[in-house]
């Protein structure tokens, strides 16, 4: 299954892109408002794997208890569509300084995990937060369409780190004393 790491946004930035969501779905196009799921919540997917290697968990908290080592803003900017036979749309995450940062970091404690995806690697990856997944691309034009007249750049403080183990469907907070 998959393994992951992500931001979450803070609370008002999670409520305007669930307002996008919502939006997207009143005009019943692709919207991750359809995904019912008690886990989906707006997110910055920072590292993927098929597994955990082990000691991989332990160095992940290591590393987002670290002083400054999460970055504490993000800026969502502008729309970007990710193609293929279904297409995503997203709102990009301008990648700072310090997003990079934190993002290599993070790669360098993934050890030996396998199945990381290419394009989730430090020099290839597109941070960004989903909008609208597997929709055919006519439909994620007019979802772009119908969000472009009201985008505005959005700062984003980061409310925390979430772990995401996709065999046990399990969430958690790395770094808050919480475990599985």
């Amino acid at each position: 299954m998959v393994q992951s790491l992500e931001l979450l946004l803070d609370p008002e930035s999670d409520a305007a892109v669930r307002r996008d969501w919502n939006y997207l779905a009143e005009l019943g196009l692709p919207s991750q408002a359809r995904h019912t799921g008690a886990s989906n919540r707006p997110h910055v997917t920072v590292a993927v794997a098929s597994a955990f290697d082990v000691g991989t968990e332990d160095r992940l908290v290591e590393l987002v208890t670290t002083d400054d080592a999460v970055p504490g803003t993000l800026r969502l900017g502008g729309l970007v569509v990710f193609g293929g036979a279904r297409v995503t749309l997203a709102r990009a995450v301008v990648p700072s300084a310090e997003l990079l940062e934190f993002h290599a970091r993070v790669h360098d404690r993934l050890g030996d995990s396998p199945g990381v995806p290419p394009h989730l690697l430090p020099g290839r990856w597109t941070p960004h937060v989903t909008l609208a997944m597997r929709g055919k691309p006519h439909e994620i034009g007019s979802a772009a369409t119908a969000l472009s007249p009201g985008l505005h750049d959005l700062d984003a403080a980061v409310a925390g780190v979430r772990r995401w183990d996709g065999d046990a469907k399990q969430e958690w907070l790395l770094g808050d004393g919480q475990n599985r």
